[in-house]
């Protein structure tokens, strides 16, 4: 209903948490890439595109 009042989409507060959460293990990610000087770099490029996928996915969705 307030969708329609307002004419526009409104994206759920659990969307939100959900990217902020995975932004925030994403840069997490990125700190133990760093520490471990870029060993198993694959691997941790990997998770990271996987991560920012998840983030693109749940914002389109939102659109």
């Amino acid at each position: 209903m307030l969708r329609a009042a307002l004419g526009r989409k409104i994206a759920p507060q659990t969307d939100h948490k959900l990217i902020n959460e995975l932004s925030r293990l994403g840069g997490l990610q990125k700190h133990l890439f760093k520490e471990g000087n870029g060993v198993g770099s694959k691997e941790y490029a990997e998770i990271l595109q996987a991560i920012k996928a998840a983030i693109f996915r749940i914002e389109q969705k939102n659109d």
